[in-house]
């Protein structure tokens, strides 16, 4: 979001949070999956099933000691454009977000069916570090690790800013949002924590085919939660016949 300069009234201010404040609780919906973006004003909101995924770049503040800024560029750029690229590719996405060096992107999953095909996209995300580490080390250039959670659950979306500024955004709050980015954090650690972690609720609603791919943790605070190392195959295979 650009800014664009405001003076600050602090009387206006005031009526603004007390306007937000008496909005009635009935201006949330509750609704089987997550809306387009333009049916949320700042009256409004929804309650919906969604899936989160989060992808986190692992010790990222050691690449600032191994390369100047113009290469440090090339790799962010590189990572976020394709890992954008792979989250934006499932016909039920309905966010993609990048936050610093962490890309997060929501779908919409209303049917037990939706959660393998997210499953899929972490997968191909998973597979793509492949590729980007193949250009990497092409390239001379320090090859990543990165973590990725899934989980799903209810989310409330709403619109949230500055009204009348132009400087707003959507915003997703609840325990799948705060939770796919918790076990984003876990993943990709060390030897012991693989690159996708994925939560019980997400890992229930997977097909027996995808559950074998993945192994079951224990995780003080958290519970069960499921790691494993998928990958797409035809494109795993493209990669390593790479030159």
């Amino acid at each position: 979001m650009d800014g664009n300069y405001k003076s600050f009234d602090w009387t206006a201010s005031s009526a603004r949070i007390m306007a937000i404040l008496d909005q009635p609780a009935g201006s949330y919906e509750e609704v089987d999956g997550l809306p387009d973006r333009d049916k949320l004003t700042f009256a409004n909101g929804f309650y919906g099933m969604c899936s989160a995924i989060f992808i986190d770049i692992r010790d990222s503040s050691g690449l600032t000691l191994k390369h100047k800024r113009p290469v440090l560029a090339k790799i962010y750029r590189s990572f976020i454009s394709e890992m954008v690229a792979v989250l934006n590719s499932d016909p039920y996405v309905r966010e993609v977000n990048i936050v610093g060096d962490c890309v997060w992107a929501s779908y919409k999953t209303t049917q037990v069916n939706h959660i393998d095909d997210i499953f899929a996209i972490a997968a191909q995300a998973n597979t793509l570090l492949n590729l980007l580490n193949h250009h990497y080390e092409k390239a001379g250039l320090t090859q990543l690790r990165i973590g990725i959670g899934v989980e799903y659950g209810r989310v409330l979306m709403i619109k949230a800013g500055y009204s009348g500024s132009a400087i707003n955004d959507v915003v997703y709050m609840g325990d799948v949002v705060n939770r796919a980015a918790h076990l984003a954090h876990l993943a990709g650690r060390n030897w012991e924590s693989s690159p996708i972690i994925v939560g019980d609720v997400f890992y229930s609603n997977l097909n027996e085919d995808n559950k074998r791919l993945l192994r079951p943790q224990w995780t003080s605070g958290i519970g069960t939660i499921y790691q494993g190392n998928p990958v797409i195959p035809s494109m795993n295979d493209w990669i390593s016949a790479l030159g």
